[in-house]
């Protein structure tokens, strides 16, 4: 009984420590840098990566985990604003299913155009996780976080929604699974994969989950 209260109780303050990294609301980077990705998967990150790229927050933007059946054309489409900056400044990568695969397409990127600052751009509670993976993946690259606040979030507090706090759980739990694989080396990197939903054809925007 003791030792299932020790593991409640580290739970817990595990969750806690993990919402106390959730921002809470949406602020502008501290900073600009030499280029920004947005990781697909929740509404409006696109969107927000695309204003920070032509407010001149960064030179360049990747668009991590895009369908490989979209391309610029559909994106254009969603956001009809955004054709003079798809068509000089934006790359699509393709490849990218998870979180983990997102850091690694992301990191041949920044390396490929010699940046060594990225202005991070997904979803509050998938923040942790992404800076997890990122970090993990590219060390020598400075990483600045927005976090993209959802309308439902921020009408509504997270525990008065079971659907909020069933996402802060699940995200909770993959967010401890990235620290303790890459706590052991980065099992799994190559061997073990993240298991992740396929991205959905239907939206431009849209990838997997993460």
């Amino acid at each position: 009984m003791l030792a299932a209260a020790g593991i409640l109780l580290f739970i817990g303050l595990g969750f806690v420590d993990f919402l106390s990294r959730v921002p809470p609301a949406e602020e502008k980077p501290s900073r600009n840098a030499d280029g920004i990705v947005v990781l697909t998967g929740g509404s409006s990150r696109v969107s927000d990566a695309l204003e920070l790229l032509s407010a001149g927050y960064g030179r360049r933007l990747l668009i991590s985990g895009v369908h490989p059946t979209n391309g610029y054309s559909d994106i254009q489409r969603t956001l009809p604003d955004s054709q003079r900056l798809l068509a000089c400044c934006v790359d699509l990568d393709r490849s990218a299913v998870n979180t983990r695969s997102n850091a690694t397409e992301t990191r041949r990127w920044a390396t490929e155009r010699g940046f060594h600052s990225l202005i991070v751009v997904t979803s509050n509670y998938h923040m942790p996780r992404a800076i997890v993976e990122l970090s993990h993946s590219m060390p020598d690259i400075e990483l600045v976080p927005f976090a993209v606040v959802g309308e439902k979030w921020r009408e509504e507090p997270w525990w008065t929604s079971g659907a909020a706090l069933r996402l802060l759980l699940s995200e909770y739990a993959k967010y401890l699974f990235a620290q303790t694989r890459v706590a052991f080396g980065g099992v799994g990197q190559g061997g073990m994969p993240e298991i992740g939903t396929p991205p959905s054809p239907l939206k431009p925007a849209t990838a997997s989950a993460n």
